[in-house]
């Protein structure tokens, strides 16, 4: 009897090397790894080989990153850097998705703002940029109120 291969699955890494906070979201890796393949399955990759590379980076990298790549100075809190749209490559082959930076120091402001959890800010931040590697984008209103609904919708089935 012949086995059979077993299912690809998404392959997520997070790198917080740089990120001044990452002592501090080092102990949830195994979480935002489980979310963005959580977010990936649902967005119907699961079946195929994916890679994706989340970056945490400080508020000193972030700055650089947004004005090279934004034009905007200062740090944000996520940026989505695509290589290969899942529906541009050839069925089999894996999709180099690309790369999710987040600032968790910006983050932490942000939760402040909304009496939210740092947590549940790293959360949002990590869907909203896979579903910007995924072609989403809210320059627009409709666009932002179907992107902000499909993020509820994926952090509440992963249970966040």
């Amino acid at each position: 009897m012949r086995e059979e291969p077993p299912e690809p699955r998404p392959r997520v890494v997070v790198d917080a090397r740089t990120a001044a906070t990452a002592d501090d979201v080092a102990g949830d890796m195994s979480r935002w790894v489980a979310l963005a393949e959580h977010v990936l399955v649902e967005e119907g990759l699961g079946a195929r080989p994916v890679e994706l590379t989340v970056h945490l980076v400080d508020e000193e990298s972030m700055t650089e990153l947004n004005l090279e790549h934004m034009g905007a100075d200062g740090p944000t809190d996520v940026l989505a850097f695509p290589v290969d749209h899942p529906g541009e490559v050839a069925g089999g082959l894996p999709v180099l998705l690309g790369d999710v930076v987040i600032c968790p120091a910006v983050a932490a402001t942000q939760a402040r703002d909304v009496d939210g959890s740092v947590q549940e800010e790293l959360s949002l931040l990590l869907v909203h940029g896979i579903l910007h590697l995924l072609g989403h984008d809210h320059a627009e209103s409709g666009e932002r109120e179907v992107m902000q609904r499909r993020e509820g919708e994926l952090l509440a089935g992963f249970g966040s």
